[in-house]
């Protein structure tokens, strides 16, 4: 955008989180200095001949950014300056950014931010925000000797047409540009700045007014006993086959003393000889087993160290780091896991196994991420990540992950295989007609609906945070609804496998990973609800990117929750 540049100021240094999450921080040419207040200092004046083409393209631009409501997010001492609107039932909401100008349409009708002001009354106009006024709140430290420390900053945008734009005096007419104005269009850059000092805000609690204007904590109660209604019921089932009708055939197992009897089996027993029997495809299993394990951890740990407080907004890019870290660090486990799984199946390609343990899922993930990454470039977006951050997750990988998972896989195949307590048949058993619900498709089917409604009103807020730049601060929340979601998802398996070994289906093992892992395919089904509900998305490279990066989240939670 052709907005006040800062002269010759480095830019400061992004962590992996922010440089992943497209984040970059540019100096300001906004000066300020402690109790020192202004008014109505002037920045930088634009000029704009519309005969030029170059200067016609920049002015379509802004344009096109303020019909699409594009937001300013400024930082001050690693705080955002919001900006503060009273909504409908008195409440103040606080928005961590502030729209660059807004537009009245041909029949009068103001968008988004031009309700603010009823002198934005031209038809077909834009009207752009060139002034703002910054409040900036601080808090003299008790023992006087440490100074004063920053405690909330605060604008409104204003929009003026500065008559004389060296001398600026701030008032008047806004800053309209009309649509089809032509010739020479100036708009000057200016600023206020006071100070106030504010003796109830604590530093420790600056944040805090931010996150209270973010609405939407008791539809967070609702959904959690929601969702432990449902983890209650499936608790409740899942206790009752095993208390009463394991218990029954287990004791009527246990009365049978002479031999004649046992040869009336029923239900599960009957497939006991065929039970362990190695699934097809047990070498892909195996590998979606460890690189799931891998996951589930990562989640966890970096769930709960948000929890403790380590990864909050105010430590940007946070999250993302940690949870790559993780993910390197953890490469043992998933070896491990996918060793063990696979000599359990009594596979002999161990070489196989590790390598597409390595490979295959940080592979496709990694594929994504840079195809993503290229259309980005292509874009010229600034979210395009250097080449140097794509060496160093490579090496990373490679370096760290590889042969860590290496490792595992080592300890994994040295130790023994999995002991099954009971014997194969030679010849596999014949599988009788199934009814409709212990088929596999449809059990499948039905087993992702109960985990997904655990966690859908979870996915609205983090779709926000993560499309809408809205913060995400619930962690508390999250990691509850983790929980629930972790029990959901083996609850509903263990019920849905008990049910199809009853009829005699014994081909279990893809089918428990399928039947929560199919919950990704309703997330995947929300994201495209939610996509076509809630975002004003246009242009092809804008829908590959979202869909692109909704992919690598779906695949992350198949592998999770499978």
């Amino acid at each position: 955008f052709d907005f006040c540049q800062a002269e010759g100021k480095k830019r400061p240094s992004e962590n992996l989180g922010q440089v992943l999450f497209g984040e970059r921080i540019e100096p300001s040419p906004y000066r300020f200095t402690f109790n020192k207040e202004e008014t109505c200092k002037p920045v930088c004046t634009k000029t704009y001949d519309t005969k030029k083409p170059e200067d016609k393209q920049k002015l379509d631009f802004l344009k096109k950014s303020m019909l699409l409501n594009y937001q300013h997010h400024w930082i001050v001492d690693n705080m955002p300056v919001t900006w503060c609107y009273d909504v409908e039932d008195g409440q103040r909401f606080c928005n961590p950014g502030f729209p660059i100008g807004c537009y009245i349409t041909e029949d009068g009708r103001p968008k988004d931010a031009c309700v603010i002001n009823s002198e934005f009354h031209e038809k077909d106009t834009f009207y752009i925000f060139n002034h703002v006024d910054i409040k900036i709140y601080y808090h003299i430290v008790e023992n006087g000797a440490l100074g004063a420390r920053l405690v909330a900053a605060k604008l409104e945008p204003k929009s003026y047409k500065h008559t004389h734009p060296d001398n600026p005096d701030c008032s008047g007419v806004p800053m309209d540009i009309s649509n089809k104005a032509n010739g020479e269009i100036k708009i000057a850059y200016t600023y206020s700045v006071t100070f106030h000092e504010e003796k109830k805000i604590r530093w420790a609690s600056r944040w805090d007014y931010i996150l209270e204007s973010m609405p939407h904590t008791h539809i967070q109660w609702f959904s959690i006993m929601n969702s432990l209604v449902i983890v209650l019921f499936l608790s409740g089932m899942v206790a009752m086959i095993m208390l009463r009708t394991l218990h029954k055939d287990i004791a009527r197992y246990n009365q049978m003393d002479s031999t004649e009897d046992a040869q009336e089996e029923f239900g599960w027993k009957l497939v006991h000889g065929d039970i362990f029997r190695p699934p097809r495809k047990g070498m892909l299993l195996s590998v979606f087993l460890g690189s799931g394990t891998q996951i589930l951890i990562m989640t966890f740990v970096t769930l709960f160290f948000a929890c403790l407080g380590f990864l909050s907004p105010a430590n940007r890019g946070a999250l993302m780091t940690c949870a790559v870290v993780l993910w390197v660090l953890l490469g043992t486990p998933a070896g491990y896991v996918a060793a063990r799984f696979y000599k359990s199946f009594g596979g002999e390609k161990w070489k196989t196994n590790v390598l597409l343990t390595s490979f295959l899922c940080p592979g496709i993930v990694f594929a994504d991420f840079f195809i993503m990454n290229l259309i980005l470039w292509g874009e010229g977006s600034s979210a395009a990540i250097p080449f140097g951050t794509l060496v160093a997750i490579l090496a990373l990988w490679f370096c760290i992950s590889v042969p860590l998972t290496f490792i595992g896989a080592y300890f994994g195949f040295k130790k023994n295989a999995i002991e099954h307590p009971v014997r194969t048949n030679q010849i596999p058993r014949q599988i009788p007609e199934q009814s409709f619900y212990t088929k596999p498709l449809p059990g499948i089917i039905m087993g992702g609906i109960l985990p997904f409604g655990c966690i859908f009103i979870q996915l609205f807020f983090i779709l926000n945070s993560i499309w809408s730049h809205q913060m995400y601060y619930m962690f508390g929340f999250l990691f509850l609804v983790f929980i629930i979601l972790v029990i959901t998802c083996s609850e509903a398996t263990i019920l849905l496998c008990y049910f199809h070994l009853c009829a005699e289906d014994y081909h279990w093992q893809w089918r428990s990973f399928l039947t929560s892992g199919f919950t990704a395919v309703y997330f995947l089904i929300y994201a495209i609800h939610y996509f076509f509900s809630k975002l004003q998305i246009t242009g092809t490279a804008s829908t590959i990117l979202y869909f692109g990066y909704t992919m690598i989240m779906v695949l992350i939670f198949f592998l999770f929750t499978g």
